[in-house]
Order: C-alpha cells, then structure tokens, then sequence
C-alpha cells in the first residue's frame, strides 16, 4: 500500500487548475439522504417522543418503551468518570481547564455588556446575554469523541448557557447504524456506551443527556418532545444524516456549522524533522477517505523527505488504509517560489487547521488572514489543539474560514441593543429620523419621530 500525495508547483503552466481540482470537494447532498431526513423530521415534530422511540428502535436497535428509559442521569456520569484509569481522569481535568481557560478569557474580551451615554444624553449600549438551552450533538456507534462533548459542552456553560443538553447514539452492535439488523434481547436495552464520553459529560456540566442520534435526534432538540427539551441553538458534529438534518431545522433553531471533512495545511520551511510533519499530515488523513492533507513548502528536496516518511511511516499505521486513500485522492505536496507564495496559497484555501511549521513562525503570522486555527512552529502540532491547548477544535471546512470562526463563547450568546433617548437627544434624531421616513414614504414613522419633538410639530 503506497500513499502518493499529488506533486505540484507553483511554476507549473496549470498550477491553478491543478490546485482547484484537488481542492474540490462537492457539499452537494443526497437527494435520498434530503428525503429521509425531511420525513423523519416532519414525523418527530408530528408525534414526538413515539417517533423518536420508533427510530431509535429502527437504527439504533435501542429498543425502550419509553423516552425516560434513554435518559442518562448524573449519577451515569459521576460512576463513569470515578471508575476511568486515573491517567485518563488527570487528562480529562487538564484538557477542560485549558479549554475553560480560554473560553473564560474569550467571554471577557468580546462578551460583556457595554454602554455610554452621547452629548445630548441619549444611552446606547449592547446587552450581550445567553442562550436559555444548548443542544450538544456528540457522536457515537462507530466512533466516540469525548473532546469534542468538551469543546461543545465547555464554552455553552462559560457563556452561562443555563441548561446543556446531550444527545448521543448508544447503537447495540450489529444494528442499522452500524450495518446490521437491529438488535435484540438484553444489548437492546442499553446499547454501547462510552464511558470515557460519559465521564467528559461529568467534567463538562451536561445538564441532560439522551442516548439517541441521527435525524430524529437533531428534531427532537429543534421541536422539543414530551421528554426532549426544545434548545436554542445545537452544536457538535455528525454524519450525513445529521448534517441535513441540522440544514433543516436551522431557522426553528440557531447551529453552529454545515462542516465538511477534515483539512489540515502546513506551510513549512524545511526545519522542521520531516517525519513531524509527514505524522502531521497523517494525523489529518486518518479522519476519513474525503480528509485533506496539503503542504506547501519551497523547498524540494524537504519535499522529497516528507515523501520519504510518508513511504516509511504509512505502514506503522493501524488506520494505514483509510490514510492512503485520503492522500492519493485530495493530499499534496506543493513546492513553492517562496514562503510569502506559500502564505498567499493558504489564504486562497482558507483551511480549517494551518500549521506554520517555520523556525520564524512570528514572522509570517501577519500573512496569514484565512484560516480556522492557526499553529505556530515546530512544537505545536494541530492534534494538541483537537485535545487540550485550549482554543475551541470546532472549525470551519471548506473554505468558509473566510468569513465564518470557531466555535466560541460567542455562539451561545446572543447581543440585544439598548436605547433610551433623552428628550434633548429626540429633537436631534427626531429631525433625521423625520426626513428620511417621509423620503421612504413611512409617514407613521415620520410622525412617531416627530411628535417626540419640542415644539411637537402639527
């Protein structure tokens, strides 16, 4: 098995339309998917909890006679963190420091209230408060991602979010979801659960927790149950089918991302040990088939080297075939003129993760205006930030790190003006407000302005 990035540079005739190609990846959905979703979603907001028992059942082989029997309690999380190897609860309490830490500096730099009063007396101000209820989507069946419960769960709580609620899908093996019938007997009563996404909720603050997925999951959070509180806003990643599913419900409630798959792009200068960076790239791959792995460097003969690794290294991995593909279908090797081309390549893509594998990180820094996090120098390789550096892992894809952010304190807050006009302040803006609503036609508009006006005019 041999992992072949496509090579390229910048000097190629084509070099634009070779790029463009590889960095193709079409977010256009399944129409099959679209429907499924579309009906699953109009039955949970018709019946509810029955409805989400129902496919619970059906994808999940979770079968329970009522919603109240998928609930986890706190006292699941509390004995599931108690009985983790210690080495896992002393990582668990770092990793959600750190990540409390900088969402707590976050709030305090972009989320507090502010007010001030103009010459004529006027207040004007923001009102920054949280949302009421957060709905956390935490995968799970074929994969579990306790970090990312602590960079969903985390900034909701910092940003003062009263009430977190999980979802989580707990499949019995060999169930639709992951690839069989459903399940039967005793399995069916419980499904897999994992106790180290179990004990992350404990060290989060999940309020509530269901141990469902898929579609009927994210409706169930949009529309509320019987037994499902209806949330304000939903976070966290899924697959296809939550994907649309969060598409659809956007509007009844807020989201934070339509993310599509894993990117990671280091631009480097030849410093750094080759096999740091081929790991690096792999790191990205292993994700899944759709993943992309790209470095930009101007030097060919590192180039060659990390070549070198990636021939050497690929077949230590135990995800070795899943890295392969993801390579030979959407990784590169770039050389460049020039580390500034390098950085103006990266701002072209606007990656999700960018690594500045330099000996002068701070120097090309300034460059960089595009992306979803930035990693600067040798030591600091993007898996630190997937686990416990701190900054939230939830990026955007695609490109869309042009004008979107990571998830933040910010998200689970939302900003309300505050106004209040002074008498003296009414007669300045009552005279404008007058004339451009008589100029749109608004004359009720005009008129409320006007009569707040000393003299009032007739």
């Amino acid at each position: 098995m041999k992992a072949r990035p496509l090579r390229l540079s910048t000097t190629q005739s084509d070099f634009d339309a070779a790029l463009q190609q590889r960095l193709h990846w079409s977010a256009d959905t399944d129409a099959a998917i679209e429907q499924r979703v579309a009906d699953i979603l109009a039955d949970v907001q018709k019946r509810g909890d029955a409805a989400v028992l129902d496919y619970t059942a059906r994808f999940d082989g979770l079968q329970a006679a009522r919603m109240a029997d998928l609930e986890l309690q706190q006292a699941d999380f509390k004995a599931a963190f108690e009985a983790l190897p210690e080495a896992q609860k002393v990582a668990l309490q770092n990793a959600a420091a750190r990540i409390r830490s900088y969402h707590e500096a976050q709030k305090q730099a972009c989320g507090q209230s502010w007010q001030y009063r103009d010459a004529q007396g006027t207040l004007l101000g923001q009102k920054v408060t949280p949302v009421d209820r957060a709905g956390i989507y935490v995968p799970g069946g074929k994969a579990a991602y306790p970090s990312s419960l602590l960079m969903n769960a985390i900034p909701a709580h910092v940003a003062g979010v009263a009430e977190i609620i999980m979802v989580v899908p707990t499949p019995v093996r060999g169930s639709v979801a992951t690839g069989g019938a459903p399940g039967q007997g005793a399995l069916a009563a419980m499904g897999e659960r994992n106790e180290l996404v179990l004990a992350a909720a404990y060290v989060a603050g999940v309020t509530r927790a269901f141990t469902i997925g898929g579609a009927q999951a994210s409706g169930a959070l949009a529309y509320g149950t019987a037994t499902v509180p209806r949330v304000d806003k939903i976070t966290g990643p899924g697959n296809a089918y939550v994907a649309a599913a969060k598409r659809r419900v956007f509007g009844s409630v807020g989201i934070d991302m339509i993310a599509g798959p894993s990117e990671i792009l280091v631009i480097a200068d030849g410093s750094t040990p080759a096999e740091w960076v081929a790991m690096d790239l792999f790191s990205q791959a292993e994700h899944d088939e759709l993943a992309q792995s790209i470095l930009l460097c101007p030097d060919a003969a590192y180039l060659e080297a990390v070549q070198a690794c990636i021939d050497r290294l690929l077949p230590e991995m135990p995800r070795r075939e899943i890295i392969a593909a993801s390579l030979n279908g959407r990784g590169a090797l770039i050389q460049t003129r020039s580390m500034e081309e390098a950085c103006a390549i990266s701002n072209r893509i606007a990656p999700e993760h960018l690594e500045v594998s330099s000996a002068q990180p701070q120097r090309w820094e300034p460059l960089l205006v595009h992306a979803g996090a930035i990693f600067l120098g040798a030591f600091t390789s993007e898996s630190l930030g997937d686990y416990c550096a701190g900054p939230n892992h939830v990026l955007p894809t695609s490109g869309t790190a042009r004008f979107s952010s990571p998830l933040g304190v910010y998200d689970f807050q939302k900003r309300s003006s505050i106004i209040e006009v002074s008498e003296a302040g009414a007669q300045t803006l009552g005279h404008t407000a007058s004339v451009l609503a008589h100029g749109e036609g608004l004359q009720a508009h005009a008129r409320a302005a006007e009569m707040r006006m000393t003299p009032a005019k007739p």
